[in-house]
């Protein structure tokens, strides 16, 4: 069908998949939208962002701002979780387009009386709830356009300010073209903020080699908590397989007392919905979540949607594997890593449904016991449109859910995950050491549309990687890849206490833990405290404290002139709060170098005094010019400058 609006509406930003992904916020948020708004020939034209809460009936609208060469901007504020709708709309604005013309005929010293008549019939097509007050204004300009003893009044008043407001206020729209409606949805603050610490619970006892139980886990809150972390995740909880049980260092036959991988879950003591006996009962794991949340820590558990061979569903849904012919089922593989101990489950099956079904009751029994944070388990090896479903299932029931996806896998396909609706990502991070990889993957981040869909949460290390530059590594470079993770992303976590006490022996030549945890009970002395342990509490503190550092999008790279020291500029999003970090990468010796300050980002000029106060050792400086010499040595290789002006 022919349309006569003459609005083209295109390259509308943001939006994924030409509108098929939404685009992600937190609450209180700020959505950009900048559009190329076209009309032909030379009529003035004016567009508008449309939106809306999925609550809400009525739309809310503001009005674009043009930028210059057809390009039109305007912004909305996220202000409740869920979903939110917004549109642009574009109309040929002739009230305002009659304003332009007389405005260049007066210039020109024509005489415009017929245009003033022209004038007065547009006043009457003004609709809107007009005060008494524009009432009033509305009659007298419709009497001075049409009186020509009025005529000096009525070319000023017809070209002022105050009759443009009008036309703005209260625009005729004819010709609207309307773009189609795309989609954000919105999460409570905890998805762009965290803080995160893994530890086992069977790990846990003040007894060496007794198993540890929750009731153990009740003592370490108070450290974890003073440590600064705001969400303590559990790896599983359920019980262990004992069919083909994993033994020390992966081995393939178990000894008698080995406990086996918490991942190879199911056996006769239960499945997904249970808990292995060892480490207690139901309610003393809601005991432990009420206990963390009263000291400002959400406990978080591992969804992980495998089998051990002895899992109930083997033998109760035995349509949701894969049977081979001799009547065994393949275990599951991750080259070059083996498990034996897993079956993986069929997506194929004919009774998938059945099999979605169970799997989205296992979160929502979870979540009836409290918990609302999970971290997923290789979500990349099962189907992406399960992701899809069983995260809006969830969602639309209970919106402060939140889902970390732990898929250290292909761009793609971690991209696809965060596009499917997981909260947060788990990221290369871990691997990026050297200036120039940790800068391209920054700006990768957060200066390409992945800012919109995929949230980066930065871990140092994980039960299943030991970074080859944490292996016999120095205290300094704990320190310094803490320092990085925390002020680079606003989401962080560490699997400890192996990282703050710097256990790191590996299984030679590979980026994984000797003796690892995933086999084994181990014991700890948890009231160690090092530099380690005290910089993460300092650094922590200050995360709390400063809002630039609780968002990883506004970032900006400085000049240091030297290859060995990072240094960047944060800030919120009204610049209440500005920081700025510089990091040394070297974990052996002193370097030396100039920041260069964003001058025009921080409204400044050359000579004008700043006052930037180091957070860490709360010692101040003024800085009086573009470039300002830094000092770092191994033993506190980074600064957090806050910045005031």
């Amino acid at each position: 069908m022919q349309d006569q609006s003459r609005i083209v509406i295109e390259n509308i930003a943001p939006q994924l998949n030409c509108g098929a992904v939404f685009i992600k916020r937190v609450v209180n948020e700020i959505v950009n939208v900048t559009a190329d708004v076209l009309v032909d020939g030379h009529d003035v034209l004016q567009a508008s962002v449309l939106y809306k809460h999925e609550s809400e009936k009525t739309w809310s609208e503001t009005r674009m701002q043009d930028l210059g060469n057809d390009v039109y901007s305007a912004s909305f504020t996220t202000a409740k979780q869920g979903y939110y709708t917004y549109k642009l709309q574009g109309w040929v604005d002739y009230a305002l387009n009659w304003q332009h013309g007389i405005e260049r005929k007066i210039d020109d010293h024509q005489h415009v009386s017929s245009e003033l008549l022209e004038g007065a019939e547009l006043l009457n097509n003004i609709k809107g709830k007009l005060s008494k007050d524009e009432k009033a204004y509305l009659t007298h300009l419709k009497n001075i356009f049409k009186n020509k003893d009025s005529y000096s009044e009525a070319i000023s008043e017809a070209t002022s300010n105050k009759l443009k407001s009008l036309f703005i206020a209260y625009p005729e729209k004819l010709l609207t073209h309307t773009s189609k409606e795309l989609q954000v949805y919105v999460d409570r603050e905890k998805a762009r903020f965290s803080t995160w610490y893994e530890f086992f619970p069977r790990s846990s006892s003040e007894i060496e080699g007794k198993h540890g139980t929750f009731k153990d886990c009740h003592r370490l809150l108070p450290r974890i908590a003073d440590m600064g972390f705001d969400t303590l995740y559990f790896p599983p909880i359920h019980p262990i397989g004992e069919v083909n049980r994993k033994g020390k260092n992966n081995t393939t036959n178990a000894l008698e007392g080995d406990v086996g991988s918490t991942w190879g879950i199911g056996s006769k003591h239960g499945g997904h919905k249970d808990i292995h006996p060892e480490l207690g009962s139901l309610e003393d794991f809601k005991t432990l979540v009420s206990e963390a949340k009263s000291m400002g820590i959400e406990v978080a558990m591992d969804y992980a949607l495998q089998a051990a061979p002895d899992h109930p569903w083997v033998t109760d849904h035995p349509d949701w594997f894969k049977w081979r012919p001799d009547g065994t089922v393949q275990y599951a593989e991750n080259p070059p890593k083996k498990y034996q101990d897993i079956l993986p489950i069929y997506w194929e099956s004919k009774d998938f449904k059945n099999l979605w079904k169970e799997c989205l009751d296992t979160l929502f029994y979870w979540i009836d016991c409290g918990v609302n944070v999970f971290r997923v388990d290789n979500p990349h090896t099962k189907p992406y449109y399960f992701w899809g479903w069983i995260i809006e299932q969830v969602k639309a029931k209970h919106p402060n859910v939140l889902f970390l996806a732990e898929a250290f896998t292909k761009p793609k396909v971690m991209h696809q995950l965060a596009k499917q609706g997981y909260t947060q990502s788990y990221t290369y991070f871990t691997w990026r050491d050297s200036k120039h990889e940790l800068i391209e993957y920054m700006n990768e981040l957060t200066q390409t549309d992945q800012k919109e869909y995929m949230r980066p949460n930065f871990w140092p290390n994980t039960p299943d990687i030991n970074p080859f530059h944490l292996q016999d590594a120095p205290e300094s470079k704990y320190i310094q890849r803490y320092a990085l993770a925390a002020t680079l992303s606003s989401n962080i976590g560490i699997y400890g206490p192996v990282f703050e006490q710097m256990i790191d022996t590996p299984i030679v030549g590979k980026e994984e833990y000797y003796m690892s945890e995933k086999f084994q009970l181990c014991h700890y002395d948890w009231t160690v405290e090092n530099n380690v342990t005290g910089i993460i509490t300092k650094v922590n503190q200050i995360r709390k404290a400063c809002s630039s550092l609780q968002q990883t999008n506004n970032i900006k790279f400085l000049e240091t002139g030297n290859d060995q020291l990072i240094a960047f500029y944060k800030w919120d999003g009204n610049k209440s709060d500005e920081t700025i970090t510089v990091i040394s990468l070297d974990a052996h010796h002193s370097q030396t170098g100039s920041v260069q300050l964003p001058m025009h980002d921080l409204a400044i000029h050359h000579g004008q005094k700043i006052e930037v106060k180091d957070l860490i050792t709360n010692n101040s400086y003024n800085w009086y010019n573009e470039w300002n010499y830094i000092e770092l040595h191994p033993n506190l290789p980074f600064h957090i400058f806050k910045i005031n002006k």
